[in-house]
């Protein structure tokens, strides 16, 4: 694969049996349930399904029950709520999975999302009440609302209108996982593939967790950013002490940990780590007034980094401090302060194994700390990056559907942010073939106020996943 490269008709490919793929019953279908969906979505959208520790349980069971019964109702008898066990041993959130039969002779796809979101943050900032579906200017607003219970309800109206078009003739076997702890890290996730590795073997899967190029231009995902993130605490007393007293001969822990962060980026802003991976041969451009628009970043800002916007986005390393601990200004007193901790976040281009990379956080802290203060790195989550092979059958019939639903040829393109699990499905699963989609666009504000999905793009989702299970359904993988 070239990474981020934009599609042509030669990769796009049109299929064999054009003429046995009814485009155009398919959006008839589509269209015909679509106020439906938009209603069903609107409900998943009120269930406020959080899978972190510190929230009520009861309503992720509740969002769990809420898509099992879809699935049923979209005529799927085979539905579980499955669970597997913490490394504490309490329960995982709850997944939902549900199995149709593959007919003799035809593949089987695996259709990925997840139905807990995170948590609603400042009510303060919300236009809406957060876990009420409201439409506004050709978007619906909620959380959830794109992220990912809409991924949800593509993958059911997709399967309802290609079940519905090819009758007897659909054989193709598909499988719903819908996975609900995604938003707190999957914590169960490589279990629950080991404990049910028969039950969710697939030939291709779809994780319908990313986004769109913009609206109005469809996209596939093929590579995604890694992730590794940690701590670093700067110590320099045993305990407070008096600012005026002793303040002059010694600077205080948030000082020097300042210090220590600053060394993190050069002059530009590049992250300044040696021994990471990074490299600027993307395909698809994206102006700087674009990446503005589309990040609110603040006029007069400088952006940070050299090289193009898209490979400082998906394929050079990007270091973010994400938190720090030190006293509240509101409550600050006038002691020289003994220590002081931050949470750095590092996205990791393709291709970048993060043992290596928290390697070289290490060496590069060692190196820099300042006044020989203490300094202890602690480690915290990892994830692998993800590099897709656009030469497999199913990513071309993907771009072809995208182009047909859209009317528009799609685009290949990177994700800055990360989607670990993706490694434990190549691990177990070696020989899938695996296609990244998703229904957000690039002012959704997935995690943010105010999130929201774009109506007519979710309409074209449901078209293109609907023509990629129909031809794979007439022409399998070759």
């Amino acid at each position: 694969m070239t990474p981020t490269s934009a599609a042509t008709p030669e990769n796009a490919g049109a299929p064999r049996s054009a003429g046995t793929i009814d485009a155009e019953a398919l959006r008839l279908s589509v269209d015909r349930s679509f106020d439906g969906t938009l209603e069903r979505l609107s409900h998943l959208v009120a269930i406020p399904g959080i899978a972190w520790s510190s929230f009520d349980p009861a309503p992720l069971d509740a969002s769990a029950a809420a898509v099992a019964e879809l699935l049923r109702a979209a005529g799927l008898g085979d539905v579980q709520i499955l669970r597997s066990q913490k490394v504490d041993g309490t329960p995982g959130g709850p997944a939902v999975v549900a199995r149709r039969q593959a007919a003799q002779g035809k593949p089987t796809i695996l259709l990925y999302a997840h139905h807990d979101v995170q948590p609603p943050g400042d009510p303060a900032l919300w236009e809406s009440e957060p876990f009420t579906a409201v439409e506004r200017n050709g978007r619906l607003y909620g959380r959830g609302a794109a992220d990912d219970k809409a991924g949800i309800m593509a993958h059911v109206a997709a399967y309802t209108a290609a079940a519905e078009v090819l009758g007897t003739e659909f054989g193709l076997g598909v499988t719903f996982f819908f996975e609900g702890e995604e938003e707190a890290g999957s914590p169960t996730f490589r279990t629950f593939l080991e404990t049910h590795r028969e039950l969710l073997s697939a030939d291709v899967i779809v994780v319908a967790d990313s986004s769109n190029w913009k609206v109005g231009i469809p996209a596939l995902t093929t590579s995604l950013r890694g992730l590794v993130d940690g701590t670093i605490e700067v110590q320099v007393l045993e305990h407070a002490v008096h600012s005026g007293m002793f303040g002059g001969p010694v600077l205080d822990a948030p000082t020097l940990l300042s210090r220590l962060i600053a060394t993190l980026h050069d002059a530009e802003g590049n992250v300044a780590i040696e021994g990471l991976v990074s490299y600027d041969n993307v395909g698809v451009g994206l102006t700087e007034a674009e990446y503005r628009a589309d990040a609110s970043v603040l006029d007069g800002v400088r952006l940070a980094g050299t090289g193009s916007i898209a490979g400082r986005l998906w394929t050079k390393p990007a270091l973010s401090i994400i938190g720090f601990d030190a006293p509240a200004v509101d409550v600050a007193s006038n002691t020289l302060l003994p220590r002081a901790r931050a949470k750095f976040s590092l996205r990791l281009a393709p291709g970048q194994i993060p043992a290596e990379a928290m390697d070289a956080v290490r060496r590069h802290v060692e190196a820099n700390t300042p006044f020989g203060a203490k300094v202890v790195l602690t480690p915290g989550e990892s994830g692998n990056s993800f590099l897709a092979d656009t030469n497999y059958t199913a990513a071309k019939f993907a771009m072809w559907a995208l182009e047909e639903a859209w009317g528009v040829p799609a685009v290949e393109m990177g994700i800055g942010g990360s989607i670990p699990f993706i490694s434990d499905l190549l691990d177990l699963y070696p020989d899938v073939q695996i296609l990244v989609t998703g229904v957000e666009d690039p002012d959704s504000r997935a995690h943010s106020a105010n999130e929201s999905l774009h109506i007519g793009d979710f309409r074209n989702a449901i078209l293109a996943e609907a023509l990629l299970l129909a031809r794979l359904n007439i022409e399998g993988l070759g």
